[in-house]
């Protein structure tokens, strides 16, 4: 069973909550988690000046995600900076090239998963996570957040991320604040999750698909 966890990340927040994500997923067994980039869609100079380029260099053995990925997996995460309180113009971008998926409706049935970061406590990660759940949902996918059976989104005792709509962190005013332990432990809480909900309703994704099309 393959998970694919799509991510974009500037300054290594997101990638870090990818990795615990991955990490959730490949303890279920049968799963295997799969991690690419969205693709890039700003030059080398512009990066430099936002100063992501030494990032983006340092995860550029990763590969791009592409629309025959997306048909391949069986259940999709994706994680992504918050811009504003929506999700950011390269993971928009990607989104934006699956048309041909949605008019076929090739992702209906599988499960769909987010996960974000912003600058402060009240900079958007709920409405990114929300918001890009619609186009999910125009897939036909089925939406998998994080339960409050996770317990560490609960305390008030230090800054935390992470809601039931899923996993988030928050990076500070300077960038400079990366995922806490909670946090990490939230993305994998949820990549497990995502593989288990998946694991079984795979097996009769194919059946409820032909119930509906009768």
């Amino acid at each position: 069973m393959k998970i694919l966890v799509v991510f974009y990340s500037s300054y290594g927040h997101i990638y870090k909550l990818a990795q615990a994500v991955c990490n959730g997923i490949n303890e279920v067994k049968g799963a295997n988690a799969v991690l690419k980039k969205a693709p890039e869609t700003l030059s080398a100079d512009i990066l430099k000046k936002t100063g992501s380029f030494e990032f983006q260099q340092s995860i550029e053995n990763i590969p791009d995600a592409e629309i025959a990925d997306l048909e391949e997996a069986d259940a999709i995460i994706f994680g992504t900076p918050t811009r504003f309180g929506n999700m950011c113009a390269q993971m928009k971008a990607f989104l934006d090239s699956t048309g041909e998926l949605w008019g076929k409706q090739t992702l209906a049935g599988k499960v769909g998963s987010v996960f974000t970061s912003s600058a402060t406590q009240h900079g958007g990660q709920e409405s990114t996570i929300l918001s890009f759940q619609i186009v999910l949902q125009h897939h036909g996918m089925v939406i998998a957040g994080l339960p409050y059976m996770f317990k560490g989104q609960s305390g008030v005792d230090k800054i935390r991320g992470g809601s039931p709509y899923g996993a988030s962190t928050i990076a500070g005013g300077d960038g400079k604040r990366m995922p806490g332990k909670s946090e990490l432990e939230g993305a994998k809480y949820q990549g497990k999750y995502v593989a288990l909900l998946s694991g079984s309703l795979s097996k009769d994704r194919n059946k409820i698909l032909k119930e509906l099309n009768k």
